[in-house]
């Protein structure tokens, strides 16, 4: 039986993404059926909000006319948005659905590059000239604002729509009514150009504290404007990534749910491969201190903490650089400012595990939890010292890897928490026997 998500709630009451979160739980023929339901201008702001799978759901369930009437509405950036994720073909039969107006200007946001500030931005927005006066200025904001994505800016250009100055519509709000715009203008205004990077683009909106921006092209024509909930989205999708590649697995093209096992399994078994393989060396280096090992069975029991140790301080200090470099609060100028600041820290945080990792030797040993053996305070010093080593060492290398990325131009987020781990693993071993050898040489070695 069909079912109508609005009988009990009018959808007048329902916010457009309530009512998509809605739409989204409902079987395919029933998300049609209630999206068709929806008053015309209403059907506009709920598809923003869906995910691509359930828009291009509803582009095949929709008739030529509905689609077209969508589109139509749609805001050019949001439209924009919904292109990109549609395949070629299905591209080509929605924009021929547009009208000539809002044809023409979909292909020309399409034909930006991928990443470019002008993929994001709209043209519908209020521009003015100088020598409009305030009046006259309202008059045409009352017969044109209608469709402006937002109003918070009024945009003065010359007759060339260069763009010269922005102004608060709060300002021309409170001016009188016979006041000339150029009396308002104090020519300083903030622009993105069309082809900057939106990575780029976001710092620009958190340096200066903006809801939105203008975006002209290289020879200063005003040609758009993107918007705060534009970039907030262009972070989120950023963020998802880097956490996803940190976590050790390429980032998903699609949300988790609807990315297909195959492809999951894609994602993620190169990296466990690779740190499969870096693990194996672990192995190596344990076959090469074998007759360390077999005389003093002991230091075998410790290999868990002392690598484990290493892996998390390299872990910490990846995690803190990455973040950093992402915010912009370091530079790879800074490399030498951070090793130094590491190795203290490094220093520091290996001084304080290996006091604890010596007085858990202690206790065990005064207590009769376990029996070291009569050189029990070497092994505890051999252990403190070799937690100083691998920590300082996991440290250094957790906070140099992404520098070393950043030179070679490759995304520092890709010095995952689980690659650091894994090469401090090895190299710890490294450092572990070797200082055994020394402290214990002549006694257990």
């Amino acid at each position: 039986m069909e079912k109508n998500i609005f009988e009990s709630t009018p959808v007048e009451d329902l916010h457009p993404k309530d009512i998509a979160e809605q739409l989204a739980e409902l079987n395919e023929k029933d998300r049609i059926l209630n999206f068709f339901l929806l008053p015309r201008v209403q059907k506009t702001e709920v598809f923003t909000y869906l995910d691509p799978k359930t828009q291009q759901e509803l582009l095949h369930g929709l008739g030529k006319k509905d689609i077209a009437d969508l589109l139509n509405e749609m805001a050019p950036d949001d439209r924009t948005d919904f292109f990109v994720d549609l395949p070629d073909d299905l591209i080509k039969n929605t924009i021929n659905l547009l009208d000539e107006n809002e044809r023409k200007i979909a292909l020309q946001l399409l034909g930006y590059p991928e990443d470019s500030i002008g993929r994001l931005m709209t043209p519908n927005y209020i521009q003015a000239k100088k020598n409009w006066t305030v009046k006259h200025t309202l008059q045409h904001i009352k017969k044109y604002g209608r469709k402006a994505e937002t109003l918070n800016f009024i945009y003065i250009v010359d007759n060339n729509d260069k763009l010269l100055d922005d102004i608060k519509i709060g300002k021309l709000l409170l001016a009188d009514d016979d006041t000339l715009l150029s009396e308002l203008c104090d020519d300083n205004f903030i622009a993105l150009h069309s082809l900057m990077n939106q990575e780029e683009a976001i710092h620009v909106f958190e340096d200066y504290d903006r809801t939105v921006l203008p975006v002209i092209s290289e020879m200063g024509t005003l040609v758009g404007i993107v918007t705060v909930d534009d970039i907030l989205d262009i972070v989120k999708e950023r963020d998802t990534e880097d956490i996803q590649k940190f976590g050790g697995l390429e980032a998903l093209d699609i949300p988790y749910r609807d990315t297909p096992l195959l492809a999951l399994f894609r994602k993620r078994a190169g990296w466990l491969i690779i740190l499969f393989l870096g693990e194996m060396l672990t192995a190596s280096a344990m076959v090469h201190f074998e007759e360390e090992i077999e005389k003093a069975v002991v230091l075998a029991l410790f290999v868990p903490l002392i690598i484990s140790s290493g892996g998390n301080s390299g872990s910490q200090a990846a995690t803190l650089i990455i973040r950093a470099m992402a915010l912009h609060e370091i530079k790879l100028k800074d490399w030498w400012y951070v090793m130094k600041k590491e190795i203290f820290s490094g220093i520091l945080l290996g001084i304080t595990l290996g006091i604890i990792g010596f007085i858990r030797i202690v206790i065990w040993q005064n207590l009769n939890l376990y029996d070291y053996g009569p050189h029990w305070c070497l092994i505890g010093i051999t252990v403190a010292t070799s937690l100083i080593g691998i920590v300082l060492w996991g440290t250094l290398s957790g906070s140099m890897i992404p520098f070393i990325l950043r030179l070679f131009k490759l995304d520092p987020a890709t010095s995952s928490a689980p690659f650091v781990a894994t090469m401090v693993d090895v190299t710890g071993l490294i450092i572990y026997f070797t200082i055994a050898s020394l402290i214990l040489r002549g006694v257990l070695l």
